[in-house]
C-alpha cells in the first residue's frame, strides 16, 4: 500500500486530491473504492488487502474535504459535479480502459452518476447502501452530525464518539473501530483531536430540504450492479431497493439483517461477496 495523492481542479483552482494504493496492474480493470460523505479511503483497508490478494490494483481516494485531501476554500464548491471531476481525472491516472468501482453511499451516488454516462469507463459496479431515491428524514438525520465539530481529548473518545454516530454498521470488531477511529481523527493545533472532514462539508449538504431523486441517473446505467443493503437503513428503504432489482440495470441485491446505513465492508463475509461479483466479469 502506498499513499500518494493527485491535482484535482475546480471553480476554486487546484487542490490536492489523495489516495491509497493497493497491488500492482494487471491485466484485470483496476478497482476504485470510494467512501461516504464523511469518511475516507482507508475505511476501505480491510476489501483492498483482499483484492490485493486477488491481484488486482486498488485506489481509494479521500474525496476532497476528506481525510488527507485539502480543503476548499468555498463551501459550495463540495458537490458532485467536483468529485466527478476529481473522480474522472483519477480514472485517467490508472491508465486503464476500464475500472470497477465501489462506493459506500456517497461513494455509490457518484459511481452510479459516472456510470450513467455516455461511453462511461465503469465495467461492474458495486453500490453500497444508497439508492437514486433518498427519503429527506434519512438526510436530516444524517446532517445532525455532519454539521458538528466535536473536539475529543484522545483516540479513545474519538472511537467512543464513532460507535456511537456509526452504530448502524453493525456488529464490527474492537480492531475495526480502532482502525475507524484512528483514519477518522485529525490532530488540531491544540494537539486535540477533531474529525477528519471540513465542517463546511455540512453547508450544502443541510441547504437539501427534499427528497433525493437520481432515477434518471439509475437508469441509464448499462454495466452490472451489486447493490448491498442494510435491512435496517433508512438511507436505502426496502421498496427502493427491490425496485432497483426491477428497472434500468437491474441489480443483483444482497441484503444484511441486523445492519443499518451502511454496511462496513470489513468483515469476511461482505468483502467475499464484493470480490466473488467482480470475479464474474
Amino acid at each position: 500500500m502506498q499513499e500518494k495523492h493527485f491535482n484535482g481542479h475546480g471553480a476554486g483552482g487546484f487542490h490536492r486530491v489523495a489516495y491509497t494504493e493497493w497491488g500492482q496492474a494487471s491485466a484485470q480493470p483496476p478497482v476504485i473504492c470510494v467512501h461516504g460523505l464523511i469518511r475516507n479511503g482507508r475505511d476501505f483497508d480491510y476489501l483492498s488487502l483482499a483484492l490485493e490478494g486477488e491481484g488486482r490494483q486498488v485506489f481509494c481516494p479521500d474525496i476532497v474535504g476528506r481525510g488527507k485531501s485539502d480543503w476548499l476554500a468555498n463551501p459550495a464548491d463540495y458537490n458532485y459535479a467536483q468529485y466527478i471531476a476529481d473522480m474522472t481525472t483519477l480514472i485517467a491516472r490508472t491508465g486503464a480502459e476500464s475500472v470497477d468501482w465501489v462506493g459506500t453511499s456517497m461513494g455509490g451516488l457518484i459511481g452510479m452518476l459516472l456510470a450513467g454516462e455516455t461511453n462511461a469507463p465503469i465495467r461492474r459496479l458495486v453500490i453500497n447502501d444508497v439508492g437514486p431515491f433518498i427519503p429527506s428524514a434519512a438526510l436530516q438525520r444524517i446532517g445532525a452530525y455532519v454539521g458538528q465539530s466535536p473536539v475529543f481529548e484522545d483516540l479513545e473518545s474519538v472511537e467512543k464518539y464513532l460507535r456511537d454516530v456509526y452504530s448502524p454498521f453493525g456488529d464490527l470488531t474492537d480492531e475495526n473501530w480502532r482502525h475507524l477511529a484512528y483514519y477518522g481523527a485529525r490532530t488540531m493545533a491544540d494537539n486535540k483531536l477533531g474529525l477528519a472532514f471540513d465542517p463546511a462539508i455540512a453547508q450544502p449538504f443541510l441547504a437539501t430540504s427534499q427528497d433525493v431523486d437520481l432515477w434518471w441517473a439509475y437508469d441509464r446505467v448499462r454495466c452490472p450492479i451489486l447493490l448491498l443493503h442494510g435491512l435496517d437503513s433508512d438511507v436505502l428503504p426496502a421498496a427502493i431497493a427491490q425496485e432497483m432489482t426491477r428497472r434500468g440495470p437491474r441489480a443483483e441485491l444482497v441484503e444484511f439483517p441486523g445492519i443499518g446505513h451502511a454496511p462496513a465492508l470489513m468483515n469476511p463475509t461482505q468483502i467475499a461477496i464484493v470480490i466473488d461479483f467482480l470475479r464474474r466479469a
